[in-house]
């Protein structure tokens, strides 16, 4: 009987997963990742809620539980990623990195190597799928049945080793029907909300979060104007990179170029396209975030939201950012040029693109202007509802 071990984290999705598995005969072990480090923060998290949850449903299931300790890694592949980039100016996805450094790899080696487990299994609603290429087997990472929650945008940092020995039972079915089964089987949190904020932690005001480490300091606020000769960036070029490059690039603006409008307590506290937690009132219309200069402590913002600041059809992936899911299928093996579909945000509809393939990185170029492209996020791309790879947004 094939051991399959169960990211039970308190919620429905993770056991429904552990549910299907049990019911299909395999030997399923629940366990429960301890994440968080209270001690250092003077406010608390939902984690040991949510482990209360995980016990209660692996005793409704009759299958073994264990809490294993991942402070430690969770801290430094996690939290410190997310206070470095956020110091940086940049908008960190924290949900990515911990499925690419807990879940699928100290959680699976701790899996496979010290309950012998032949496979680990989620609650993400996302599909895995297996095909042959050139006599090898090759796993392909394709959108969930339920286009509301597919969570493939989170996983696509995985490599092959990974998808290999990892199992999505959720892949196709909706969130109610997911319910449903949860109900219709007794479980205790058929019912509870889906969690909120960061991965294994919950809803942390982020302000509160980030001050733990990174102190306060009042900055200017400075509008510029929409119709601003920032914007006129009318340019010739002698090759097609050159203009990629051009256009990929953030306009860089200076306080010369708007007016003070107010201050704020921290520039790495924003995030582009932000207009909740500026405090600025009596304009015609509201305040955006469109950059932040985290060096010299400014926040910009532009009034309403078709800002020119707040749009482009162009962003870049340095070379060392960009993974594919399959090495079989990247630019390399292709050509320089590939159309797909591509998104910047979790739940963002697909949007028509092309990448560009140089040395120095890809371009991706939108057939419409995108919102808020944002430096630290992920940008995933898709062919048809398989999802190829990803990569940092410069």
């Amino acid at each position: 009987m094939k051991r399959i071990v169960v990211g039970l984290s308190g919620g429905v999705d993770s056991s429904v997963a552990a549910l299907i598995l049990k019911k299909q005969g395999y030997d399923v072990i629940g366990i429960f990742m301890d994440n968080w480090d209270n001690s250092n923060y003077d406010f608390s998290c939902i984690w040991k809620e949510d482990s209360i949850y995980a016990m209660l449903v692996a005793n409704r299931l009759n299958i073994p539980f264990q809490i294993i300790d991942m402070k430690k890694e969770y801290k430094k592949y996690v939290l410190n990623y997310m206070f470095n980039e956020y110091k940086n100016g940049n908008t960190p996805n924290p949900d990515i990195l911990c499925n690419r450094k807990i879940k699928f790899n100290f959680f699976l080696k701790i899996a496979i190597n010290n309950l012998k487990a032949n496979y680990i299994a989620t609650g993400h609603y996302a599909i895995k799928k297996k095909i042959k290429h050139n006599n090898k087997t090759i796993y392909k990472l394709l959108i969930g049945k339920d286009i509301n929650k597919d969570q493939s945008y989170f996983l696509c940092q995985l490599n092959q080793y990974q998808l290999k020995k990892s199992l999505f039972p959720l892949g196709y079915l909706t969130k109610e029907k997911v319910r449903n089964i949860a109900k219709d089987n007794g479980l205790i949190n058929a019912l509870k909300k889906d969690s909120q904020g960061l991965c294994f932690i919950g809803k942390i005001k982020l302000s509160k979060f980030l001050h733990t480490r990174i102190p306060e300091k009042k900055g200017k606020i400075i509008n510029i104007d929409s119709n601003s000769l920032i914007y006129n960036r009318k340019k010739s070029f002698s090759s097609s990179e050159e203009k990629l490059f051009y256009l990929s690039r953030k306009p860089k603006y200076k306080v010369s170029d708007g007016k003070i409008i107010g201050f704020h307590k921290g520039a790495y506290l924003y995030t582009k396209g932000q207009r909740k937690g500026i405090s600025i009132g009596g304009l015609s219309e509201a305040v955006f975030v469109i950059d932040t200069d985290v060096n010299n402590n400014i926040v910009y913002t532009g009034i309403g939201k078709k800002h020119p600041g707040l749009y482009r059809k162009y962003l870049f992936i340095k070379k060392n950012n960009i993974h594919w899911i399959r090495n079989n299928f990247n630019l390399n093996s292709i050509n320089n040029t590939i159309n797909v579909k591509c998104r910047i945000r979790y739940r963002q509809p697909l949007q028509s693109s092309i990448l560009h393939k140089f040395k120095e990185g890809i371009f991706i170029e939108f057939k419409y202007y995108q919102y808020a492209i944002t430096e630290g996020q992920f940008a995933v791309w898709y062919i048809k509802k398989e999802l190829i790879g990803s990569g940092v947004i410069s």
